[in-house]
């Protein structure tokens, strides 16, 4: 794939339904194929050929491979989503769930893995991984509005970081046990004032 895609492309219309639909497709085939060829394997060649698209089509929607693998990350299979609530752990808990189902799907965990290892010397995949952050912090307040609590940053990394590290660097289950346990823990990290 080259390093740095034409610079006089437009980017499409968001709102195009016919954009939206060509996003769905290469990311699906996108998510098909990434198990199956791995990171070096999926270029813009091949996913193009595949989608029946152009690779020029393929650069408007996506001007860098870390944007790529930021969407496949953020627009996971669909594996339940949380509902809002007003007992927090009920809702931290469950989010955890959630993350757990995500990242265990080979596509979103390779995504993530291949983004990790490049943020440090990547600004691409340092943003798109700092986009995902925002992105999921930001959702997880939405789902706790009605608890009255809002998080911090913090206190978000807090929450999923020991999930990660069960996942990524104990290379173990993270069972509900484990999630539980973690709430649990997490919880004690809130400010006494908060109700559970």
């Amino acid at each position: 794939m080259p390093s740095k895609p034409p610079v006089h492309l437009r980017q499409p219309n968001p709102d195009n339904p016919r954009v939206q639909r060509t996003r769905t497709r290469i990311l699906a085939v996108a998510r098909e194929l990434l198990p199956e060829v791995g990171l070096a394997g999926l270029t813009y060649a091949l996913l193009a050929e595949r989608a029946g698209v152009t690779r020029q089509t393929m650069y408007r929607h996506w001007p860098t491979r870390a944007a790529l693998l930021s969407d496949l990350t953020l627009q996971g299979p669909d594996l339940g989503y949380p509902e809002p609530g007003t007992n927090v752990r009920t809702v931290a808990t469950a989010w955890l769930v959630s993350l757990r189902a995500g990242i265990t799907d080979p596509a979103t965990r390779t995504a993530a893995l291949a983004m990790a290892a490049q943020a440090h010397h990547d600004p691409d995949s340092a943003q798109a991984l700092r986009r995902i952050v925002e992105d999921r912090h930001a959702a997880l307040n939405k789902l706790l509005e009605p608890s009255g609590l809002k998080i911090t940053a913090e206190q978000y990394t807090l929450l999923y970081g020991p999930l990660l590290a069960r996942l990524f660097f104990d290379c173990a289950e993270a069972s509900d046990d484990f999630i539980h346990r973690t709430v649990t823990q997490w919880l004690t990290t809130l400010d006494d004032t908060t109700e559970h």
